[in-house]
């Protein structure tokens, strides 16, 4: 059994081991095997609006879990580590990378445990520093909805949703996101939602664990002060 991270990189490599294996995949797991009738996976399917339990019959199996699935918790086996060399030649590949951009400071948002995120409700990048402010005080990571990154606002990086990142924190803040079923399909596996909206018929609020109807001009400011208050 061969286990990568469905992130980017997991992505792109588990697919083509699998493939060189012969072995069978399964995508973005959300669960440990179960191994009393076979070896069961389970994963979401549908963009997250309804679950799939894959049976591995190959005897090599390949395995990507979507990150923050299980909780960290301390482990009593040992496993062998060893470095591992290749020995590089750019004739063996058919992809090249020409530059590297790598994000510093920031808080990885498949990583993070709080992410608070915002959309076209804060009506423009002027406005993103109430939820920075946020984000500071909950020590939180910060994102942005698809139409908020292709307009320019915030770097693409920062995009969560069906065509971006999936991300499974522990508390998701959504700020002015009315919740179509893309933006859903990427966080629904957060462990508690709360929406921000002025709209109380937007669709997020069905998804929500707590759910604040208001301004977010207003009630973002006030939730910061609190927060801060709070840890003081």
């Amino acid at each position: 059994v061969i286990v990568f991270p469905h992130n980017f990189d997991g992505k792109a490599i588990a697919p083509r081991v699998a493939a060189r294996l012969k072995a069978g995949l399964v995508a973005g797991a959300i669960s440990y095997p179960d191994t009393s009738g076979g070896f069961v996976v389970k994963k979401n399917v549908f963009s997250g609006k309804a679950f799939a339990q894959v049976n591995i019959t190959s005897a090599k199996k390949v395995i990507a879990i979507i990150p923050n699935t299980f909780p960290v918790t301390p482990g009593t086996a040992a496993a062998a580590v060893e470095a591992f060399s290749p020995a590089i030649n750019d004739a063996d590949f058919k992809v090249k990378v020409v530059k590297t951009e790598t994000v510093s400071g920031d808080i990885p948002l498949t990583e993070a445990e709080i992410i608070v995120r915002g959309g076209r409700g804060l009506k423009g990048p002027e406005n993103w520093g109430i939820l920075e402010d946020l984000a500071k005080a909950l020590g939180a990571a910060t994102a942005s909805s698809r139409p908020v990154a292709d307009a320019g606002w915030r770097p693409h990086h920062e995009h969560v949703g069906q065509t971006g990142l999936t991300v499974r924190p522990n508390l998701y803040v959504a700020i002015g996101i009315s919740g179509a079923i893309q933006h859903l399909a990427g966080v629904n596996g957060s462990k508690v939602i709360v929406v921000i909206n002025k709209d109380p018929e937007a669709p997020f609020f069905k998804a929500a664990d707590y759910g604040i109807v208001g301004d977010a001009f207003e009630v973002v400011p006030k939730l910061t002060e609190a927060v801060k208050k709070f840890k003081a």
